[in-house]
């Protein structure tokens, strides 16, 4: 077997994809970060700095860190790859033949780390020295983009999860993050770390429209023996946890999809943001947000692909069934309403957990920190003082690709 494999969210965590950004962060300005999905400009060396603590944390416990960008170099230099990104990343249908076929020639002369770090952190008209005859150079400024930055790779976790013995590379629901999908198909399409590897693409690794069949990994709890628990929310709809069920049973690498409705609400972006699984019977939770009357379905299937889905009364119980647990333990965030409220929008809630009971999160949320510490979860504290401005945790912030099951 492979060992591409994510068999829980809290076994030994044994190899991770981080993206450190520096260039999409640079190009992040208080008129566009809207636009690219940011609620403020940070920081950029801060950010970093942060970032390394981060990435030193994950070593410390032994962790394997894989970096966004020095795989996409890589992978660049494998020349099929590097023409199917070009083509696809500068298309004609976006810049028109003359104006695509120029910036691609540009491009093409970079060294693939320069190459790398502009398709994710974008490229004004003014850092384009060549002159095009194509009309569109000369109906922009120079600080309008020709790639727009994609500040939001920060969040590995989201572009592609792996499940099990497979991955999903997740069609993504908004046009600021669907590029991102590109370049994690041609990593896993011809980086030598998984060219040729055994593992299965249970979905989105084909260049189509996907229409409302979306998914993003931040919804997606591998929760152990079987289980997959999804949430359905602004960005993870009903029709892509049914693509993504119906691929896992017809694989034989699922036995259940729990999946759960979840308010369509910025500050609860994604399950992982109110929801995170900290030891066997131990999840962080924000009730505000996840009642416990919340609309749940239970989805089986076979072999065939054909998806069965049942309504259930409780998504705690279902869970417990699921694992195999008497009783879930449910470590709610911590303080008072005002509080609790502010800790789950700066990621109480988003934890990393890197072995059982032992999760990464931010130093900051210290009233949920200290809720963790009573029930016998270890902290390893991180700053987030610029990054938690993206509205992610440690969780947002990591793919695992190399992970124990339970």
């Amino acid at each position: 077997m492979s060992n591409l494999y994510v068999g829980s969210e809290i076994g030994q965590l044994r190899r991770v994809l981080v993206h450190r950004p520096r260039r999409a962060l640079t190009h992040l300005t208080p008129s566009n970060c809207h636009d690219l999905l940011f609620d403020d400009v940070l920081a950029v060396e801060d950010a970093g700095k942060e970032h390394d603590i981060f990435v030193n944390t994950l070593k410390s416990q032994g962790v394997e860190v894989l970096l966004l960008t020095d795989l996409l170099a890589d992978t660049l230099g494998v020349a099929e790859a590097k023409e199917w990104l070009l083509s696809t990343q500068i298309s004609k249908y976006r810049f028109g033949e003359t104006f695509a076929n120029d910036v691609r020639c540009f491009l093409s002369d970079l060294p693939n780390l320069e190459l790398a770090k502009i398709l994710t952190g974008g490229l004004t008209f003014g850092e384009m020295p060549m002159k095009s005859s194509s009309m569109l150079q000369s109906m922009y400024g120079p600080n309008d983009f020709i790639i727009e930055p994609l500040p939001n790779h920060l969040f590995t976790r989201d572009t592609s999860c792996w499940v099990y013995g497979g991955v999903s590379i997740n069609p993504m629901a908004k046009t600021a993050r669907q590029r991102e999908t590109n370049h994690l198909r041609a990593i896993y399409r011809w980086h030598p770390t998984f060219a040729g590897q055994d593992f299965i693409k249970y979905y989105g690794d084909e260049e189509k429209n996907y229409d409302r069949s979306t998914i993003e990994g931040g919804d997606v709890l591998v929760i152990g023996r079987g289980a997959v628990l999804i949430g359905l929310s602004e960005r993870t709809t009903a029709q892509g946890v049914e693509q993504l069920a119906s691929s896992l049973f017809k694989h034989n690498q699922a036995k259940q999809v729990i999946a759960i409705e979840l308010p369509k609400d910025r500050s609860c972006m994604h399950l992982d943001t109110v929801m995170t699984h900290m030891r066997e019977d131990t999840f962080s939770v924000y009730p505000n947000v996840i009642p416990n009357d919340a609309n749940c379905w239970s989805l089986t299937g076979d072999e065939s692909g054909k998806v069965v889905t049942k309504q259930q009364d409780s998504y705690i119980h279902t869970i417990e069934k699921a694992l195999h647990v008497d009783k879930l333990n449910m470590i709610t965030t911590g303080g008072d309403s005002f509080e609790a409220e502010r800790e789950q929008w700066n990621d109480a809630n988003n934890v990393l957990t890197v072995s059982p009971g032992v999760v990464v999160g931010y130093e900051r949320n210290t009233y949920t920190n200290e809720k963790y510490d009573k029930a016998g979860i270890t902290v390893l504290p991180i700053p987030s003082d610029e990054l938690g401005r993206g509205r992610g945790g440690a969780r947002c912030m990591s793919c695992p690709i190399e992970r124990d099951g339970i």
